[in-house]
């Protein structure tokens, strides 16, 4: 090799690692993972007094109607379009995670959101699986040990009145299955793609299966549950004066939370990045500890510090660039 060649592979790989680093940002994404996390944490808890009033499919609805004209304004003052550079990948990622989220907003309506969270939070392992055999990616065992942990946590927030909940313990979890495909979906397809356009596909998706829901509910007319159940099998409820102010601090709350939520995951690699929701293990349970009097139990508290622990494992390896 001459030395010309030499020096344009070397501007070459330069360059190159020049492009890595500005699109792979590991502490900024953690920063927008954790201000995410805090805000979605304390505004889900109020999904459980919703749930007394209306049906879940009423509620995704809701959403669209009042965070879509939301999005629409943050597109029109300068803060990026709404419109996608791939539909049909915005579409699936988007879908993926509205069900997803359905599945999680249905369960808060049975459980405390500690342990919703811990069902929704077996997503870390769905993504650390599809990372390593979908998108080939290396996984140190540092990060196996991390996400490991994390899931033992997991398990020690559900406790054994995990199993009294039966069936209904699979909402959280197919939850975190569907959220995390939709996770790597956003890393691996829709990294073009800017924070507002894969806002609005949320509400949208999440509008749209309500709605849906909602006609086959009106035409078949089921008979209403009890309790938890009524959540899942309502029809359109009005008027709305019991849930108005939780509606509203529950969707634009959504927006912000929603959009740092979108920002991390385009900012960093979706295993890292998934590590540091966890914290929401910590924002949730404390949030409905003070506003809604649900308890924290000791084993509670040793899972979720083992939460947490594992976060802080992942951030100090992806400080330093290790694996």
């Amino acid at each position: 090799m001459s030395l010309s060649d030499q020096r344009n592979a070397e501007l070459r790989s330069k360059v190159q690692h020049m492009m890595s680093v500005s699109q792979n940002r590991p502490m900024a994404a953690a920063g927008s993972m954790i201000a995410s996390m805090a805000i979605i944490g304390v505004i889900d808890i109020w999904v459980a007094v919703i749930a007394e009033t209306i049906s879940v499919w009423q509620f995704l609805v809701i959403r669209m109607v009042l965070a879509v004209p939301v999005v629409l304004l943050l597109s029109a003052i300068g803060f990026g379009s709404v419109f996608p550079k791939n539909f049909a990948a915005v579409a699936i990622r988007s879908g993926l995670i509205a069900t997803g989220m359905f599945c999680y907003f249905g369960a808060l309506a049975f459980m405390p959101i500690a342990m919703a969270l811990a069902g929704l939070f077996t997503s870390p392992i769905f993504v650390l699986i599809a990372t390593a055999y979908g998108l080939r990616q290396r996984i140190g065992p540092w990060r196996i040990l991390a996400v490991a942990m994390g899931f033992v946590g997991i398990l020690i927030v559900l406790g054994p009145s995990g199993g009294a909940l039966g069936w209904i313990m699979v909402l959280p979890v197919a939850g975190g299955l569907l959220y995390a495909c939709g996770v790597v979906a956003t890393r691996a397809f829709c990294e073009g793609e800017e924070t507002l356009t894969l806002l609005i596909g949320i509400f949208l998706a999440q509008g749209a299966l309500g709605s849906v829901v909602l006609v086959g509910i009106t035409i078949l007319q089921p008979e209403v549950g009890e309790g938890g159940m009524a959540f899942l099998t309502r029809g359109w409820v009005w008027p709305l004066d019991a849930v108005w102010p939780y509606l509203f601090v529950q969707v634009f709350g959504s927006v912000l939370g929603v959009g740092l939520l979108n920002k991390a995951y385009q900012l960093g690699e979706a295993s890292h990045v998934a590590v540091f929701e966890y914290t929401i293990m910590v924002s949730g349970p404390l949030a409905a500890w003070v506003f809604l009097d649900q308890t924290i139990g000791t084993s509670q508290i040793f899972g979720i510090a083992f939460v947490v622990l594992a976060g802080v494992i992942i951030a100090i390896r992806s400080r330093n660039g290790e694996t």
